[in-house]
């Protein structure tokens, strides 16, 4: 087989999504960090190299201010700390299209590949040298580097293409790297401009990971396979990242004070250089236009070398509107779940149980009910019930078990203060906000988290017993749950907030309760409390399943080298699955109903039949900057977003809904009387046998017709291209109506599915 030089960039920067925060605020004085966008092409002649011109630029406002990073791969231009008025003062210059404040990106906080169907279906993967050819870089938290997901048994050289390098610095060397970890950098000078130099006795300025959550995502996505790997024996067996036999090569741009856009740009130039060929980012983009938005700049210009770029949806689910990264030159992933459980059963003196779950293990409890109080009577703090630290009265609930809510605090940290106070465990109940939503949890004493109608009945036993008492029991780790996978609540939603003609998220993989390596700095809690040390940890988020995406990408890269980043996407979309085996609607379990496209976007994700899709919907780096020009983009907000000089065509008319893209959403305007009608073209390649495919639309859409012309496409060669139309015909609805289909083209071979979400507003 042809081998492919595929090089994947896995940027995870959250424990379950990363959230944009405002602005950063300056740490002293009134000089803050700023990224300065070049028009490159309108360097004075005078100036040998654009470097100079930068720096002259910069030296024109500002006597004292350095450059932290010249930047030329994602952005022309370079970042640097300003006060406000030299900043609008450099933005008035000649040749400066945009000076924007840096973003501070927070972290949030075994059985997939069998899930996902892979384990059966190794040998339609190659396993020859293309799949080791490919090399998954994540930018995140760095790497524990002793980790046996990143052993290189069996592996052949490092890839010849390959430019990148293991840098040393605190706990690390070159040494730690080998021929599955090929290569690990750091970026922090944003980082230390805004908050000062890194205090090397609580986090390594190396690529050491001394957090966990870059461990995790980078054997998510590519770790080596490890028999016997478990969390305390919880999800006992083999741990395998999606491609096993991919590279690794990290780059650290988060901290403890958080990850800085100055840096992640830094970390996409430089893997960029590297010579990558996929990007992965499970960070949040925030609500921001393309070309103000540093990640999607970014990303752009990864597109247009033919990198796919996989982010994560983000983790403010279930509520709409709630999506980072819609981008439509990224790939955006949401989460869902497995077929395993770790149930723990809170059963009551009254002799009825509720199931829960848990991932403790340690002491049992006595095998007998014990008594218990809710954290709001134990308190006198007016938020009691949230068990937040020095909140709880230990007279209250020394040798008791206590129920606390959700929210605020971190699930795990509940558990601490309630020990801390004397408690003997825990019953953490779902509010209104996480509903049905159940996250396992290592926690530091017995206890399980419930729904939140079990809360509820729990908490009515609590306040109509004068002896209320409680045990807890745990049941280990379940398989074959069903139904599964189901839509996890935090999952972000649409609909699309930047573009609302571009349906997002484009799937969902999963990303609750994944198995895979962590940390041998920080327990799997990740408090400071926690002095258990272990080699896998199980968490979730939308975080956990962009490196499931990412490693697919790069199984689909190794099969198919000439494949473009739409095109893999497209493959991964249009064959995703919205049923399940016994044709029951994929279920949400934030309302306990069938999800739709707004929820799960083109579907959950089925790696074995996106190998052979039939058809691909591609797109080129000319079709965005046709879809930037749609959106009436001006010719400097184009330059900002994609370092060239382009002009749209005056007499060109640009559609948004032109844009091959492989799902439709359609918006009517509410307030018009009548009819309203909109029009989506598509051109689809072949990329299977040849075959004459017939197109269909179900189920029934009620307020709007939906015909395509034409209704057959006969393909006879490889690469042939065909178009079609898809007409929307709606009648006067409610605002705030949303009705869903799906649009499916088939040849009795393939099946080319494609979501249709339609709203009225």
């Amino acid at each position: 087989m042809e081998m492919v030089k595929c090089f994947m960039i896995v940027l995870i920067l959250g424990l379950c999504h990363l959230s944009m925060a405002a602005p950063l605020e300056e740490k002293k004085s009134s000089r803050k960090t700023y990224i300065v966008h070049m028009a490159k092409s309108e360097m004075p002649p005078s100036f040998q190299h654009h470097t100079h011109w930068y720096d002259s630029s910069l030296k024109s406002v500002s006597g004292s201010a350095a450059m932290l990073y010249t930047y030329d791969n994602v952005i022309h231009g370079f970042s640097t700390q300003l006060t406000d008025e030299e900043a609008e003062q450099l933005e008035s210059q000649p040749g400066i299209l945009a000076v924007l404040p840096e973003v501070r990106y927070e972290l949030h906080t075994t059985r997939t590949p069998e899930f996902l169907g892979l384990s059966q279906a190794a040998a339609l993967f190659p396993e020859s040298e293309s799949a080791s050819e490919v090399v998954i870089g994540v930018l995140d938290t760095g790497v524990w580097p002793e980790s046996k997901s990143f052993a290189d048994t069996g592996l052949g050289p490092i890839p010849s293409s390959w430019k990148g390098a293991c840098e040393s610095g605190t706990n690390f060397t070159s040494a730690n790297c080998n021929k599955k970890l090929i290569g690990a950098r750091y970026f922090a000078k944003g980082y230390e401009a805004a908050l000062g130099a890194i205090d090397e006795t609580k986090e390594s300025r190396s690529p050491r990971d001394d957090d966990g959550h870059g461990t995790h995502t980078a054997s998510t996505a590519a770790g080596s396979v490890v028999e016997g790997a478990s969390l305390f024996g919880y999800a006992q067996g083999t741990a395998r990242g999606m491609a096993t036999r991919a590279r690794v090569a990290v780059y650290k741009v988060c901290w403890i004070g958080g990850c800085f856009s100055s840096d992640i740009l830094a970390a996409m130039e430089k893997a960029i250089d590297d010579n990558v060929n996929v990007l992965s980012m499970s960070l949040g983009g925030g609500m921001s236009d393309y070309y103000r938005d540093s990640v999607a700049i970014g990303s752009f210009a990864a597109m247009e070398k033919g990198i796919l770029v996989s982010c994560s949806a983000g983790n403010a689910g279930p509520a709409p509107y709630s999506l980072s990264n819609v981008a439509p030159w990224i790939t955006t992933v949401g989460a869902g779940t497995l077929d395993r459980d770790f149930p723990a059963f809170v059963s009551l003196g009254n002799g009825k149980n509720f199931s829960g779950v848990s991932l403790y293990r340690g002491s049992p409890l006595p095998g007998k009910t014990l008594p218990f109080v809710y954290a709001g009577n134990a308190s006198n703090a007016t938020n009691g019930n949230l068990c937040m630290m020095d909140t709880l009265i230990p007279e209250k609930v020394a040798g008791k078990i206590v129920l606390c809510d959700r929210g605020m605090n971190a699930r795990v940290q509940k558990g601490a203060v309630v020990k801390a106070a004397g408690g003997i465990g825990m019953v953490l109940s779902n509010t209104a906000a996480n509903g049905e939503e159940l996250v396992a949890d290592a926690h530091l004493l017995p206890a399980t988290a419930v729904g939140q109608k079990s809360g509820d009945a729990i908490r009515d036993y609590l306040f109509s017993n004068p002896n209320p008492t409680v045990t807890i029991l745990f049941e280990g780790t379940k398989v074959g749950i069903e139904p599964s996978p189901v839509v996890a609540a935090f999952s972000s939603r649409g609909p699309n907030s930047i573009t609302s003609e571009i349906l997002k998220p484009d799937m969902i993989a999963p990303g609750v309760n994944i198995l895979a390596g962590w940390s041998g700095a920080v327990g799997p809690t990740g408090l400071a409390t926690d002095t258990r040390r272990v080699d896998f940890n199980i968490i979730s988020g939308t975080s956990m399943s962009c490196p499931h995406v990412s490693g697919l990408a790069g199984l689909l890269k190794a099969a198919h080298p000439d494949w473009s980043p739409a095109a893999i996407r497209s493959a991964l979309m249009t064959t995703a699955y919205t049923e399940y085996k016994n044709k029951q609607k994929m279920q949400d379990v934030a309302t306990g109903k069938p999800s739709t496209p707004f929820d799960h976007g083109a579907g959950h994700v089925d790696p074995v039949s996106a190998l052979n899709p039939g058809l691909v919907y591609d797109l080129t780096a000319e079709d965005y900057l046709g879809f930037l020009c749609a959106l009436n983009y001006t010719e400097f907000q184009i330059r900002s977003l994609a370092r060239r000089n382009f002009s749209c065509d005056a007499s060109k008319r640009y559609r948004v809904t032109d844009l091959n893209y492989p799902s439709f959403a359609v918006n009517f305007d509410s307030v018009m009387g009548g009819s309203n009608v909109v029009k989506h073209t598509r051109t689809l390649t072949n990329v299977g046998s040849p075959g004459t495919y017939k197109v269909s639309v179900s189920p029934e859409t009620p307020g709007v017709k939906i015909s395509v012309e034409p209704q057959t496409l006969s393909f006879s060669q490889a690469n042939e291209k065909k178009s079609y139309t898809v007409t929307f015909s709606g009648s006067s609805q409610p605002t705030g109506t949303n009705v869903f289909a799906r649009l499916e083209w088939s040849d009795g071979k393939y099946t080319v599915s494609s979501p249709i979400a339609i709203s009225w507003t």
